[in-house]
């Protein structure tokens, strides 16, 4: 019998439990059904069953790195998402977070029923009508608080400077 080498995602960045993650270890988490439908720029429109636990939960899970002592510092953090093909995508916290917009972005672990465990999960973005965001097999997800927006822009010649009184 051959064994099947399973892939693995990172969860890095300002997180409290950095991790790395395999199919089944999403399996732990509630699973979520979405059917999806989108347009791809090289095919016509696709029709996907997804299931995987929301990408909320997973990160929550991790521990991001808020500072309870600035007001809504959640709202400041990035999440990069990379695939095995290169593909990258970015999201807002808040795109996921439930007090704010509570987009059902899933981490599926199966289309159409069939399991992705060696192929690694899927990011799914239900809500958008392209899947240009749809990521397969993510090796990453970065989740960035610290990006530097606290320092001064430097100045753009023609341009009105965002460090100018």
């Amino acid at each position: 019998m051959v064994a099947v080498k399973l892939a693995e995602l990172a969860l890095t960045g300002d997180l409290v439990r950095p991790a790395r993650l395999t199919v089944p270890d999403l399996l732990d988490w509630p699973q979520h059904v979405a059917d999806v439908s989108f347009e791809c720029a090289t095919s016509d429109v696709q029709h996907h069953r997804f299931a995987g636990p929301r990408l909320y939960d997973v990160l929550a899970d991790a521990g991001p790195g808020f500072d309870p002592a600035r007001r809504k510092d959640r709202l400041r953090f990035l999440i990069a998402v990379t695939g095995t093909d290169g593909h990258h995508a970015l999201l807002s916290w808040a795109e996921i977070d439930p007090d704010f917009a509570h987009a059902p972005v899933l981490l599926a672990v199966t289309i159409d029923g069939t399991p992705l465990d060696a192929a690694g999960p899927q990011l799914v973005l239900p809500q958008d009508r392209c899947g240009a965001r749809h990521i397969s097999g993510i090796t990453a997800i970065r989740v960035d608080g610290g990006y530097g927006f606290d320092a001064p822009v430097p100045a753009t010649p023609g341009r009105a400077s965002a460090a100018a009184p």
